[in-house]
């Protein structure tokens, strides 16, 4: 016998599918962090080829199909970084690189919004950066594109403008870790499963953002995501 909740779960978070009536529900949300040379060298760190690292947003802090962004409480300088997002469609536990791709249903385009300030003080007194990075609405994403419609990219531009002025550009080809080596080494961490969401790194060019800023932007070959900062 099935016991009740004790109240109603939450709705699966989820995001639409370009062409299609179904959603994709999504399980976890990793981020890799400083993914890009020139982000990383603007963020004051070496941006020679270490291991990656990564953080977590969580499911619920999703913006889906991009749409308005509430400004966060407790900061005074929020941060844009648009990424190329990975949904995966299967996973599993130390998956191959020359079989990563196979877990991809499609992709995405988000942005990882940053509480910068509350981020570097975290990272100054050592702590996590949860604060920083898993608060509410901090992962607008746009509707994911399958695999079998356009390929795994690999090059394309990853652009963003802010009021109609450009702020980033990059390329797909300048990620310092590819797709797959991202796969196969964070399946190494932890056990991958269908749902989860890999935001993929951003190209220099991040800034601050203030109420009532638009944020167009997009990779191409993927797609796009407009929001407004409210």
């Amino acid at each position: 016998m099935v016991s009740e909740y004790v109240f109603a779960p939450p709705p699966v978070a989820s995001l639409a599918v370009r062409g299609s009536e179904r959603r994709f529900p999504v399980h976890r949300i990793y981020c890799v962090g400083r993914n890009y040379a020139a982000h990383a060298i603007e963020m004051g760190h070496d941006p020679d080829r270490e291991a990656p690292f990564f953080f977590q947003k969580n499911p619920d802090t999703l913006v889906a199909d991009g749409g308005e962004f509430p400004y966060p409480d407790k900061s005074g300088d929020v941060h844009y970084e648009l990424e190329l997002v990975v949904a995966l469609a299967c996973g599993g536990k130390d998956i191959p690189q020359d079989r990563a791709l196979d877990c991809v249903y499609g992709y995405a385009v988000g942005l990882d919004m940053t509480r910068r300030d509350l981020q570097g003080e975290a990272k100054k007194m050592g702590r996590p950066w949860e604060v920083g990075k898993a608060f509410d609405h901090s992962a607008p994403c746009s509707a994911i594109v399958p695999a079998d419609v356009i390929g795994h990219p690999t090059s394309g531009r990853v652009w963003l403008e802010v009021n109609g002025e450009l702020r980033q550009e990059g390329d797909l080809n300048q990620m310092i870790w590819k797709v797959p080596e991202i796969i196969a080494y964070l399946s190494g961490l932890f056990t991958l499963a269908a749902g989860d969401l890999v935001f993929s790194g951003t190209p220099a060019g991040v800034g601050a953002t203030v109420r009532g800023d638009v944020l167009r932007g997009g990779v191409d070959g993927v797609g796009g995501i407009a929001l407004t900062v409210i």
